[in-house]
């Protein structure tokens, strides 16, 4: 087993927007950060990804990028940013950056040169087609609705954009486009970062000619999304990536990858091949979703552990995994797998206990540690570009507006990015100002301040965790057993590395269970790690109260 800090570590994302403001425009910003440093250290978190604070029009909160090399004003200055870097290093945290080269801003100096003329020198650092018989050059749609082409008078051409119109994609193709994005990244190394966390970077590979994709009966685009993920050169590059920049430095390189499977993924993370450490997959994240991200459908833990399981065989001993529930573009962990109302408290608590003692470097977006819900808006008060899309279209299309706002209450980005609730004061000490997103309206209740008073709150589950994580290889390396497999409540599992064992029970709903350990396991010898209830007895045979979760030292 090969050793590395980024597999030791736990990672604390921070959403710079709503994680603390501390000049009352109602934005968050990096002297927030600096201010709550110490929580985050306190919490026992040693790695921060700090989400893109680099200038731009903010189209897409920050991921349209329009210079790579300086800080948007809303967040600071590069003063703060060296400070911040300073003060993060001096409590032994390290920080992770967000890497976005799929796409820049349509404001970045390269794409305003690229569309001035044909002939432009910047012109291929964007990717731009001739109209096919008076439309689009194919029939892709965009991820964000509409097609992924728009139209530009100036050149009567089209240049492509797979997220926003404000976001065309970078050609990838263009070695000097190559070359300058790896020229950026040193500049960070180079001051001291300790690693990238690359949005969507499975996108940078296109299928040669760009044909059109498949289309459904009643879709008003064809799916692009087979021809641009995963595509012909992706490895190439970031092995050349790999070369050129990441293996100069001791950094953590994680890629966000959606439509990646198993096999697929190996490619990206197996050490041999040199190219990033980990990756996200978005399988589990795709769960509830029938026809789409907006089209809700029921889940069952057999197909959750099955696709947790599935993807530890097949990255063990040859790539590693990362841990997450939720993120800034993913609902509340609590109100997806959890119950947010009666239980919240102890479903927050199992979901973490499942997240941190399963292989793989595990992952806690912002007010996930005190347990933070999701939130049910008027369509007014959303801001996410991918909520206003969607319900535009959708209603367009005659969809009716409560069947729409279900699936925003349950999938929605925004969900994730109300402003963290630090006190009970007004906008839950977020800001003096008027905050750029709602905040949730249970701020009075749920709060950072009043979890640090509680000694069984969320905030201090996690910090034993983690704690437990430092103290204990097995959590990071152990091998998984899985027992129970057909059970549809509780998920159990085995963990052993050297001469450890950890025996792992959660019950995963809010009806009682029935567990009895098996032969080999001697319960009433065990130590108990780490539970969610109090626990007065040790033994083999036990029922398991709504959402119960148990780590016991065998």
């Amino acid at each position: 087993m090969n050793k590395k800090w980024w597999k030791e570590g736990v990672v604390y994302q921070i959403y710079p927007r709503s994680f603390k403001d501390s000049n009352g425009d109602g934005i968050g910003d990096i002297r927030g950060i600096i201010e709550k440093l110490d929580y985050i250290k306190n919490l026992g978190t040693n790695i921060i990804w700090l989400g893109p604070i680099y200038k731009s029009p903010n189209d897409d909160n920050g991921y349209d990028i329009c210079d790579y090399r300086d800080i948007m004003n809303e967040f600071g200055t590069m003063a703060d940013f060296d400070e911040l870097l300073k003060e993060m290093h001096k409590r032994d945290i390290k920080l992770v950056m967000d890497l976005v080269v799929n796409h820049s801003s349509d404001e970045h100096k390269w794409f305003v040169e690229s569309r001035k003329s044909k002939d432009n020198p910047y012109r291929d650092y964007y990717i731009w087609r001739k109209a096919k018989e008076g439309n689009p050059p194919n029939n892709w749609g965009s991820f964000f609705s509409g097609s992924v082409w728009k139209y530009d008078e100036t050149t009567d051409e089209y240049f492509l954009h797979l997220f926003s119109k404000k976001q065309p994609d970078l050609n990838w193709e263009n070695k000097k486009v190559r070359n300058e994005v790896y020229d950026m990244m040193k500049f960070w190394f180079d001051k001291g970062i300790d690693g990238f966390r690359m949005d969507v970077i499975n996108l940078i590979s296109k299928v040669p000619g760009l044909p059109d994709g498949t289309k459904g009966e009643n879709d008003l685009y064809g799916n692009g999304f087979p021809l641009t993920a995963n595509g012909p050169r992706v490895h190439e590059y970031l092995q050349e990536m790999n070369r050129e920049v990441l293996s100069k430095y001791d950094i953590m390189t994680v890629g966000e990858t959606p439509g990646v499977d198993p096999e697929t993924a190996k490619l990206y993370v197996n050490e041999d091949r040199k190219e990033l450490n980990m990756l996200f997959q978005f399988e589990l994240m795709d769960i509830d979703s029938g026809n789409g991200k907006w089209d809700i459908r029921p889940w069952k833990l057999t197909t959750f552990k099955n696709i947790m399981y599935k993807w530890y065989e097949a990255l063990k001993e040859q790539g590693w995994n990362s841990l997450f529930l939720n993120n800034h573009d993913q609902p509340r962990l609590v109100s997806r797998f959890g119950n947010d109302k009666e239980y919240r408290v102890e479903s927050a608590k199992m979901l973490a206990t499942f997240l941190h003692t399963w292989q793989g470097t595990p992952y806690i977006y912002q007010g996930e540690e005190i347990g933070m819900t999701n939130v049910q808006f008027d369509i007014s008060d959303y801001k996410d570009i991918e909520i206003i899309n969607m319900f535009k279209e959708k209603t367009e299309q005659g969809v009716p507006k409560e069947e729409l706002m279900k699936s925003i209450y349950a999938k929605g980005r925004d969900n994730a990015r109300t402003p963290i609730q630090w006190d009970a004061s007004e906008n839950a000490g977020f800001t003096t100002g008027a905050p750029w997103l709602r905040v949730n309206p249970n701020y009075k209740e749920i709060n950072v301040e009043s979890a640090l008073k509680d000694k069984d709150s969320i905030f201090y589950y996690y910090q034993k965790l983690i704690k437990l994580r430092k103290e204990h290889e097995v959590i990071v390396y152990g091998d998984i057993n899985m027992m129970l497999e057909e059970d549809e409540k509780i998920f159990a599992y085995t963990r052993k590395f050297e001469n450890e064992s950890l025996l792992v029970v959660l019950n995963f709903f809010d009806k009682e269970a029935a567990f009895t350990a098996p032969k080999k396991f001697d319960v009433n010898n065990a130590k108990l790690l780490i539970s969610n209830y109090e626990i007065h007895e040790l033994n083999n045979n036990f029922i398991l109260r709504p959402y119960e979760a148990r780590v016991y030292k065998i």
